[in-house]
């Protein structure tokens, strides 16, 4: 096994969400040496496997498991059976031993044999992952729909994972987390009984697509515009939600923080109000079953106006994450060659230094300026009044403009204006009229034509 990290402070025991001891774990990275890149993709676009490896100890970390070791694992090609050459599982099973770890988690999508397989020739739990994936976002969710979006998630990679044992409570592994021994509710459970419960759930969620297709139609009625924000764990989504709206979104230096969506109406430089989404983290790899889990959650992205793409420019891997991004985002059916759609924000531009901070400037600089990304700090807020202004601009593309009069003692007029339309500027004239320029939606146009007729 080659680069092996050993984390010596990984002898503590780490408390979990509820308390107990979550485990130590062994976290591999298997690659296959001279693997061309997916799709055609630019090799600036591939992510390496040291790269992959600290994210996916990171993903262990985030469910508070005890890193003991870390390595990459290369190999020629993948074997049906183990995944690895017999020769690499007899070396891990060593490396399990000595370092007592009871967590072996293989950044890469193992088949129940494989799972299986490894399993019995280590002695230890085997987290490939998808299922890393899923038992971080088990103990993310918060709200009711986040816990059956996952559990959905969780039932359907766990229907192919049915065991056969001579013990009826270890049948299957796992439940609703992973990590959970013999006893917990979901054992016992077999695939009639999971197929019982997707149905169940499925019907709920379809109550909470329902519910969230009223909120939406409601705010079509208003209409406030959507902006959604999207882009990889960790870009700093929720930080710049933050800072726009002043909320209190959980924001921290980890892989998915957040997993709910949260909403906020704010008004923009000129007035415009619009309805500023913060969804869940995305992910290389995400699992097609989270994807088809959260699409109701994920909807308030597809139903947006203006989508703004948050990438982390210090990453050294922020082209592979927002190549990543992209996938997902097609999955949902959304045309990312729509420029007028989405918005590039470049964050975390206060962690580059001068040369790197000149480099990406330039860089943006190229671009043509439909197209052209913003730069941000959502962390100093650098920037981000220049962010809402590319935001109601963009918006604000198709929108009318009218030139009208307005008596100056006409007050209700002029408030009207303020609560239906985006008052670009007001001036008071030598005649003791106000002179005001809007901008409108096409939908409302007529609105103000027939109130201030006389005044156009």
């Amino acid at each position: 096994m080659e680069q092996r990290h050993r984390d010596k402070e990984a002898d503590r025991l780490i408390p979990t969400h509820e308390g107990g001891q979550s485990g130590r774990a062994l976290v591999l990275e298997p690659y296959v040496r001279g693997r061309a890149a997916p799709d055609g993709r630019p090799l600036t676009a591939v992510r390496a496997p040291q790269a992959r490896l600290e994210e996916a100890v990171g993903l262990a970390q985030a469910i508070d498991l005890a890193v003991v070791d870390s390595g990459l694992v290369a190999i020629s090609d993948i074997r049906p059976a183990t995944y690895i050459g017999k020769g690499k599982v007899d070396e891990i099973a060593g490396l399990v031993k000595s370092s007592e770890a009871g967590i072996v988690v293989m950044d890469c999508a193992l088949s129940p044999v494989q799972q299986r397989n490894l399993e019995q020739a280590w002695g230890a739990k085997v987290l490939d992952r998808t299922g890393l994936i899923l038992e971080i976002f088990g103990r993310r969710a918060q709200t009711r729909e986040g816990t059956l979006q996952v559990e959905l998630a969780h039932l359907t990679y766990q229907k192919s994972r049915l065991v056969r044992s001579w013990t009826h409570l270890e049948r299957q592994r796992g439940g609703f987390g992973f990590l959970g021994g013999p006893g917990e509710s979901q054992l016992e459970t077999d695939r009639r009984l999971i197929e019982e419960r997707i149905a169940r759930i499925e019907g709920d969620l379809e109550k909470v697509k329902r519910t969230r297709g009223l909120h939406r139609a409601s705010r079509r009625r208003v209409p406030y515009p959507i902006v959604a924000l999207v882009g990889y764990t960790n870009a700093g989504k929720s930080t710049l939600f933050n800072r726009i709206t002043s909320a209190r979104v959980l924001s921290a230096d980890m892989l998915f923080a957040t997993l709910d969506p949260t909403l906020r109406a704010i008004d923009l430089p000129h007035g415009t109000r619009v309805i500023l989404s913060d969804t869940v983290g995305f992910i290389s790899d995400l699992p097609t079953m989270l994807v088809a889990a959260f699409r109701a959650t994920l909807e308030e992205v597809i139903d947006a106006d203006v989508i703004l793409h948050v990438r982390d420019v210090s990453h050294e891997d922020s082209e592979a994450q927002s190549h990543d991004v992209e996938d997902v985002l097609r999955q949902l059916g959304i045309d990312i060659d729509q420029p007028s759609r989405i918005i590039e924000v470049l964050n975390k531009i206060d962690r580059l230094d001068p040369a790197a901070r000149t480099s990406v400037e330039n860089s943006v600089e190229r671009q043509p300026r439909e197209q052209r990304p913003v730069i941000v700090s959502a962390l100093t807020g650098e920037s981000v009044d220049r962010l809402l202004a590319t935001i109601e601009a963009r918006i604000a593309e198709g929108w009318l403009t009218f030139d009208l009069t307005l008596d100056s003692s006409d007050g209700a007029g002029l408030s009207w204006l303020h609560r239906h339309t985006e008052v670009l500027d007001r001036t008071m004239r030598d005649d003791h009229h106000l002179a005001v320029t809007i901008r409108v939606h096409p939908d409302k146009a007529e609105l103000v034509r027939s109130r201030f007729a006389n005044g156009m």
